[in-house]
């Protein structure tokens, strides 16, 4: 490993290969030195990021790649959209989308070694992909960024370049309330028991459901990213202690970064790992809590898909959804409100128009109540779908709808 200046940096940048594919860290810690000198020294290239906020590299010239859509990049004309569930996106990059560099964002160096901090997820698939086909690893040093373990710590012989840097890392602002969002979280809390495995994503619901649980005991965390809710649990003793929390990446305040630096009661680990669906069905009762935009009667959600046009992806729901249901004593939650505020529509729907993102759930869960789906006839779930989760004032549409598409007319 070498260390670098900006300079130098843009001249290494300049002598990649014509049209390089960038793999670099996503979510909420792009680096974002590299990236801008990137953006400056190569006219042409192909950006991989997983969940991309807004600040990266956006010109003609440069191509978006990415299986989990984020709002840097969303509605781009040149989005290059890879429909991929989370845990087999390193097969991307060992067979389909090679990087010729892979740029990191990591913490400061800790003897030979540097830390990927927040945010390990795909990236070191994509470093060994880079590194067997003669890329280059390069990574930002800041000392903001927490030392974190498992699958997190890089090698200094692992790294071709560093430069080193000092900024702050986002930090995620508090989440507002609404009355359904609380009434679905404490719904879904009242089902979890203790010595339950959770795996909870980022938002209003999850963060309604962890608000719930903290009077819970010996809880475990087996999941793919987590926010200051979990650390609310261990502060309330609600969490096993005696089993370390496992995630892949985290975004959340300054107190949750300070509070994982060198925290070796959390593990970070390759997405390989976190969202294999076998070693997930492991986990002792795993309950999977997952967002969706609209539900059918059939069970099938779409999550990723807005009027014809991509918002997200699969991420790793699909990945849960299925190790859930294959836990003893597990589920697998989907949760929404059952009416969209802005387009005026509700949420449950006889048949989905849009992509389906995951199917056959343990409930459906809106404001309303939780609709009760596996293990169900395909007549009783609609019949719980419509009558415990959509809202009111579309059920006998629904149950019309249900009839026309035969659902009823199934013996029970």
């Amino acid at each position: 490993m070498k260390v670098i200046n900006v300079e130098q940096l843009g001249q290494i940048l300049a002598a990649l290969p014509k049209n390089p594919r960038v793999v670099a860290s996503g979510n909420f810690a792009s680096p974002t030195v590299l990236l801008s000198a990137l953006d400056v020294s190569v006219p042409e290239f192909k950006l991989h990021m997983l969940n991309a906020h807004p600040g990266i590299p956006d010109r003609d010239g440069i191509q978006f790649e990415s299986a989990f859509v984020g709002p840097g990049m969303r509605r781009s004309p040149r989005l290059h959209y890879i429909p991929c569930r989370l845990s087999l996106v390193p097969v991307l990059f060992r067979d389909h989308y090679v990087p010729d560099v892979v740029l990191l964002h990591t913490s400061a160096r800790r003897h030979d070694t540097v830390s990927l901090g927040t945010e390990v997820n795909v990236l070191p698939a994509a470093i060994e992909a880079a590194r067997e086909h003669g890329g280059l690893v390069i990574a930002q040093a800041n000392p903001q960024v927490p030392y974190t373990y498992g699958d997190a710590q890089l090698y200094e012989h692992e790294i071709d370049y560093l430069i080193e840097v000092d900024e702050p890392l986002a930090t995620k602002p508090a989440v507002s309330f609404t009355e359904e969002t609380r009434a679905i979280g404490d719904l879904i809390a009242a089902k979890i028991t203790d010595g339950s495995t959770l795996q909870l994503g980022i938002g209003a619901v999850p963060d309604s459901v962890l608000n719930t649980l903290v009077s819970r005991k010996n809880l475990r965390i087996w999941t793919e990213m987590f926010s200051d809710g979990v650390l609310e649990l261990h502060k309330r003793g609600a969490l096993d202690e005696d089993i370390p929390i496992t995630a892949s990446f985290v975004f959340g305040s300054q107190e949750l970064y300070e509070w994982l630096h060198l925290n070796r009661g959390v593990r970070m680990l390759r997405t390989e790992k976190t969202n294999d669906p076998g070693q997930i069905s492991k986990q002792a009762r795993m309950t999977s809590i997952n967002a969706a935009l609209q539900v059918d009667l059939f069970d099938q959600a779409n999550a990723s898909n807005v009027r014809g046009q991509i918002y997200s992806g699969f991420g790793g729901s699909t990945d849960f959804i299925v190790g859930a249901l294959h836990a003893r004593g597990g589920a697998s939650f989907m949760a929404l409100p059952s009416w969209h505020q802005k387009a005026n529509v509700s949420t449950i729907v006889p048949r989905l128009t849009e992509n389906v993102t995951s199917f056959q759930h343990s409930y459906v869960v809106t404001e309303n109540g939780v609709a009760d789906c596996f293990g169900h006839s395909a007549k009783d779930q609609a019949l719980n779908l419509i009558n415990r989760a959509a809202h009111p004032s579309v059920r006998a549409e629904l149950t019309e709808a249900a009839g026309q598409l035969g659902i009823l007319a199934q013996k029970v």
